[in-house]
């Protein structure tokens, strides 16, 4: 009996806020570039008030892969915490349009935090760097999940970003006994180097005894395993984990599963905002994977999906992912 869920995502919902930037600007506002950063609300109103014009883009990382797989046809829900304010009415409305099934209970309008908010200032040359306000959405708490949805998941995909949360471990241990007691799986992606420097126990003790499904980039795998050398943290993660995927940007990426190494190329693209690069292939190889596919057929979409959402600005697709799987001969 098939399950309602192919894939369920559990991460931080986030309204992204785009606009261009200058090196000159990332320097003068002390915004280290290509990383992610915390921000509290000031600083968020602060910069929100200095980037100039910007659109205004549903995000957060996890949200951004189930929208991937949900804009392919997939059976997908989402849980994160938004406010009952205009950014969580945004958010709510943007998922839901790509199919997604999203009943995370609203913050009421009188908390004190507002909707999470991504401030991504896009370099000339794509680089993206991100000041991130979590808002209600890092008080997401076990209530939240709801245990039903997760036992009818094929698959549950943890964003590493929800590991700042205060009682995020608790809700992904709560997500993960109820998904693997009805048979289901895990997965995860590391999300961001300095993510994996703040919780790494808890990272190394996720991954040795839950994940079956790995996915990561080469900063996260080289930051996780502590290493310099990129096949040392390759062969430390399959040697505890099923399968494991590793994009390396134009490199392409690497899966390891079963003793069995594949490396698929990266499509050449002119990148124009590399957000989301990561979250499409996590989205488009999930959903090619819970289709039945093969592990080099789910890299080969993942690499045509992050090709598409780096070709323009904003983490989702704006091409049929589906016509571009058929176009590159994917399937």
């Amino acid at each position: 009996m098939s399950k309602s869920f192919q894939i369920v995502g559990i991460g931080n919902a986030m309204v992204d806020v785009l606009a261009s930037s200058s090196d000159a600007f990332l320097a003068e506002n002390g915004i280290e570039k290509g990383i992610m950063q915390l921000i509290d609300m000031n600083r968020a109103v602060d910069l929100y008030s200095r980037v100039g014009p910007a659109r205004e883009i549903s995000g957060g990382s996890a949200a951004n892969t189930i929208a991937g797989a949900a804009a392919l046809g997939g059976r997908t829900a989402y849980v994160g915490k938004v406010k009952d304010d205009q950014l969580g009415a945004i958010f709510a409305h943007d998922l839901r349009a790509q199919g997604a099934v999203y009943e995370t209970p609203l913050a009421p309008k009188d908390h004190a935090a507002e909707t999470g908010r991504c401030i991504v200032l896009v370099s000339e040359d794509g680089e993206r760097s991100m000041n991130t306000y979590l808002g209600v959405t890092e008080f997401l708490e076990p209530s939240d999940i709801d245990e039903a949805q997760m036992a009818q998941a094929e698959w549950i995909f943890l964003e590493g970003y929800r590991f700042d949360g205060p009682d995020s471990h608790e809700a992904f241990a709560k997500a993960i006994a109820a998904c693997k007691g009805a048979g289901g799986k895990v997965s995860i992606t590391l999300s961001d180097p300095f993510c994996i420097e703040r919780h790494r126990a808890a990272f190394a003790a996720m991954l040795k005894d839950h994940v079956d499904l790995l996915f990561a980039n080469r900063a996260e795998m080289l930051s996780m395993y502590e290493t310099e050398d990129f096949e040392a943290a390759l062969g430390k993660a399959a040697a505890e984990i099923e399968t494991v995927v590793c994009t390396d940007s134009e490199n392409g990426a690497y899966i390891l599963s079963g003793g069995q190494r594949w490396h698929v190329p990266a499509v050449p693209t002119e990148v124009v905002d590399a957000t989301g690069a990561g979250d499409l292939f996590a989205g488009a190889f999930l959903w090619g994977l819970a289709e039945g596919h093969d592990l080099e057929t789910c890299g080969r979409m993942g690499c045509v999906a992050a090709s598409e959402v780096i070709s323009h600005i904003g983490a989702r697709a704006e091409t049929d992912l589906k016509t571009l799987f058929k176009q590159h001969g994917v399937i």
